[in-house]
């Protein structure tokens, strides 16, 4: 039976967010197959084995990684990787058993940015997703916009702005934006994910709050051209060197936009599969699989795209590390396609243990 580190929790802002993704995989694991080790990252970075119950604390609306347990790290040994669990004196340690494979279920930096996938692959552990370089570009919306420019791929109009340009001249940066790009704008942090620091301007004056919240996440903000109702689609791809996607699927946020709020605590409407004619369908798929071989992914992904009035279809984004929860549009893609969630967990694993760490 192979034995299965779950990594979840993370220091970033989506810490929430990657619990209930965790908690959704535990569920379904198949335990025949696999014996899961539950590992949670306090928003510090401590690792600790936890039971795998997850649950959230009373008063708050999501769950997170209680600060409880026993501290636990990942060795290499000569015959493979180790986790062990460590004493509070600092001084002694023990063994907790050998780590076959890792399933990193963390958003956002420190997790899904290269970070994480790094040190699973200095102790030779296999892991579910990307490789460092696909999560470093991925998890940073300018270089993977510049990967997807560098394949030829649509996208909107985008800028980005550096937190130093901004303090040195606001008022030119505002200006050479509107010479850019037409109002409304969304800003963005430029390492982030789950609609975490956006924000709308529609006028300059507003420019300033929506950069320093943006700031708040990154030093590197994106500022992309927004457009009248595009219809938000997505689709899931799966694969190494031969990959399937989805039929794709629609998000009707309930807000304005699909903000955090949209995604995990006001119920937005996924419709799947999305109506839409047969070319457009077919010009997502072959656009998805050119996203996806153009930041070199492995494993899995999310690609989402905008369809706008004028019938343009644009790349928005990859996210090599798509949410698993029960509101999460992926697990819900393939739902769809005949793949329920347990297979669906099966086929990562599967998928991660046919790579090198």
């Amino acid at each position: 039976m192979k034995r299965v580190l779950l990594l979840y929790g993370g220091r970033s802002s989506e810490h929430e967010v990657s619990c209930l993704s965790a908690r959704s995989v535990l569920a379904v694991i198949d335990r025949s197959r696999y014996e899961v080790v539950p590992v949670g990252i306090t928003r510090e970075g401590r690792w600790t084995l936890t039971d795998g119950v997850i649950e959230s604390a009373a008063g708050r609306p999501l769950p997170e990684v209680a600060d409880a347990g026993p501290t636990v790290a990942l060795v290499g040994g000569k015959d493979g990787a180790r986790l062990i669990q460590v004493d509070e004196d600092g001084e002694s340690a023990r063994v907790v058993g050998r780590i076959d494979v890792a399933f990193p279920v963390l958003h956002g930096p420190w997790g899904e940015d290269g970070t994480v996938q790094g040190l699973l692959a200095t102790v030779g552990v296999p892991y579910v997703g990307a490789d460092v370089t696909a999560s470093s570009i991925g998890i940073d919306k300018g270089a993977m916009k510049a990967a997807f420019a560098a394949r030829g791929l649509p996208q909107g109009p985008y800028a980005t702005v550096h937190r130093r340009r901004w303090d040195a001249d606001p008022e030119l940066v505002a200006a050479t934006l509107e010479d850019r790009l037409p109002y409304p704008w969304f800003v963005k942090p430029a390492r982030q994910g789950s609609s975490i620091g956006i924000g709308r301007v529609g006028e300059r004056h507003e420019l300033g709050a929506a950069l320093v919240e943006a700031y708040g996440y990154d030093d590197v903000a994106i500022v992309e051209q927004g457009f009248a109702a595009p219809r938000e689609l997505e689709v899931g791809v799966l694969g190494n060197e031969d990959i399937a996607v989805t039929a794709p699927g629609e998000i009707r946020p309930s807000h304005d936009f699909y903000d955090f709020e949209a995604k995990y605590l006001v119920e937005s409407e996924l419709v799947v599969p999305a109506e839409v004619a047969d070319d457009v369908a077919e010009r997502i798929d072959h656009l998805a699989r050119e996203a996806y071989r153009a930041i070199g992914c492995r494993g899995m992904a999310r690609v989402d795209f905008f369809l706008t009035e004028d019938a343009q279809l644009l790349v928005n984004e990859i996210n090599t590390i798509p949410g698993f929860t029960p509101n999460s549009m992926f697990p819900r893609l393939w739902d769809a396609e005949g793949v329920r969630y347990p297979e669906l967990v099966d086929r990562l694993l599967d998928l991660a243990l046919a790579t090198d760490a």
